[in-house]
């Protein structure tokens, strides 16, 4: 097992934690979810149109995004290079590769009973059940629940997205080449490595106000806007959505996605490491509902888009009464 840092909480004290509070609990996940809620209203008045979704997700994805992980790693007060700085993103690398295999195994072998007949459902499946939403969600419940652990989850979602655009890229497509490409060179990876190895270099008191105070500003837009533009997509895909005999597909994702890779995962990291950190960071994630971008990947291979929203929104309803649920179970399990 790897040792957590020694200035972390000790378990001891983890009663006090405000996990073990329900309500607060359930407020956080529900304010979360109402900002997604606002960006799906705005697209219904016609306030955010779609003409403006792709510019916005590139603004999100190479300026804010990248000033959010510059920001929260620079000002961190804990240290980013170690001899465990490796261990998050492996976590991260490794658990969401087995989620995808166990549910493309799932999508093969008992798929077809559930109606998904053809290999792209199948596929589609796989991808949108195998990766949670691990990063507009899980975020901001870090920065009110888990301060200290905000830095660990940004170098765990490197390995996540490196799942995603290797594996999962590979489920959907059957090619790694591309997304490794894509993953490494996206702004967002680049900004947390180059992030990292500024901060290893020492104190970082010498970087001027006004860079520090308007890299702060540009990144607190980065969350906010993330979620609107969720709740906008989710609405667009819920439109396409046709929702007939969809009822035992979704019981099995929501199977997988809420219960058995929650279980796995708290699992693992009971097992696997001590660290304090890493183990909030497992708790978030393992809450998590699935992710929404999973969609926009299947919509581009032009592959089973109903089956692929259907998931994603059924999975989306579920969270907000699985996230808290989880996160006061976790509490109890894996930070005693």
């Amino acid at each position: 097992m790897v040792s957590g840092d020694p200035d972390t909480e000790h378990p001891a004290d983890l009663r006090k934690h405000p996990m073990y509070d329900p309500l607060p609990i359930i407020n956080s996940v529900l304010g979360v979810f109402l900002v997604m809620v606002m960006g799906a209203a705005a697209r219904q008045i016609g306030w955010l149109n779609q003409e403006s979704d792709k510019s916005l997700a590139s603004l999100t994805t190479n300026v804010l995004l990248p000033a959010y992980f510059l920001d929260k790693i620079l000002r961190s007060d804990h240290p980013v290079v170690g001899d465990g700085v490796w261990e998050a993103p492996l976590f991260g690398l490794l658990t969401t590769s087995l989620c995808f295999a166990v549910s493309l195994i799932f999508a093969k072998r008992i798929g077809p009973k559930l109606g998904l007949k053809k290999e792209g459902s199948q596929r589609a499946f796989a991808l949108c059940v195998g990766v949670c939403n691990y990063g507009f969600i899980p975020l901001p419940l870090a920065e009110q629940y888990s301060p200290g652990a905000v830095v660990e989850l940004l170098r765990h979602n490197i390995g996540v997205n490196l799942a995603l655009w290797s594996v999962g890229i590979a489920i959907i497509h059957g090619s790694l080449r591309d997304g490794w490409r894509q993953a490494i060179l996206s702004p967002p990876f680049l900004s947390v490595i180059f992030a990292v190895a500024l901060k290893s270099q020492g104190p970082t008191q010498w970087i001027p106000s006004a860079v520090s105070t308007a890299m702060s500003s540009i990144g607190s837009c980065a969350i906010p806007m993330g979620l609107i533009l969720s709740g906008a997509i989710m609405v667009d895909f819920l439109r396409e959505a046709t929702w007939k005999g969809s009822l035992r597909l979704l019981l099995a994702a929501v199977t997988l996605r809420h219960f058995v890779f929650p279980t796995m995962m708290l699992i693992f990291t009971v097992v696997l490491t001590d660290s304090v950190e890493l183990r909030q960071v497992m708790l978030l994630q393992a809450a998590m509902p699935a992710a929404v971008f999973p969609v926009i990947i299947v919509k581009l291979y032009d592959h089973d888009i109903d089956t692929a929203v259907r998931i994603v929104l059924g999975s989306s309803v579920i969270g907000v009464i699985t996230i808290p649920a989880w996160l006061l179970i976790g509490a109890g399990w894996i930070l005693a």
